[in-house]
């Protein structure tokens, strides 16, 4: 069973299409929208502060989502694919983004719509990422303006991949 815990009172609020692993940790004040799915071993911290999460978002395995106290929220758009062990902190993604495996996004970075963060990225405090990008590198830089292809080859085709996985375990 997956670990749901209430902090200060405050339950996660999950709605019953999201897929959530059974060795998932998801605490506090996080709120999921529709279609959602939650992969093994990802934490979901909303304990120092609050998670919010469009449709179709999903966490995959090792990753983290966390804020800073009193701080940073953290808030993702739709159709948000974070990739295996990334670390996403106190900060605003908006729809259609990948973040790739292993990137670090932290507190008060805004990453507008249609963009890659690329694996392995840090994307540092405060960064603000255009829509319609690829970031990479340590610090991330911008190294290119996305493509349609790209966004319909990649960013739309991962998140449509998650919802049908997910159906695989419900």
């Amino acid at each position: 069973m997956p670990v749901i815990l209430p902090v200060k009172g405050v339950m996660p609020l999950i709605p019953e299409s999201v897929f959530v692993a059974p060795n998932a940790t998801i605490v506090g004040d996080v709120v999921m929208g529709e279609e959602c799915s939650i992969w093994f071993n990802a934490v979901l911290r909303g304990d120092v502060n609050s998670i919010r999460m469009g449709d179709r978002v999903n966490i995959q395995d090792g990753a983290c989502i966390h804020c800073t106290y009193e701080k940073t929220k953290t808030i993702l758009g739709n159709n948000v694919s974070v990739g295996h062990n990334a670390i996403v902190h106190g900060c605003t993604v908006e729809d259609n983004v990948l973040i790739g495996m292993g990137a670090i996004i932290m507190d008060n970075v805004h990453i507008g719509s249609n963009t890659i963060i690329a694996a392995g990225a840090v994307v540092l405090e405060g960064t603000q990422v255009p829509a319609g990008c690829i970031f990479a590198g340590v610090p991330a830089k911008k190294v290119k303006d996305i493509s349609s292809e790209l966004t319909e080859g990649e960013i739309n085709r991962i998140a449509n991949n998650y919802v049908m996985y997910s159906g695989w375990f419900k």
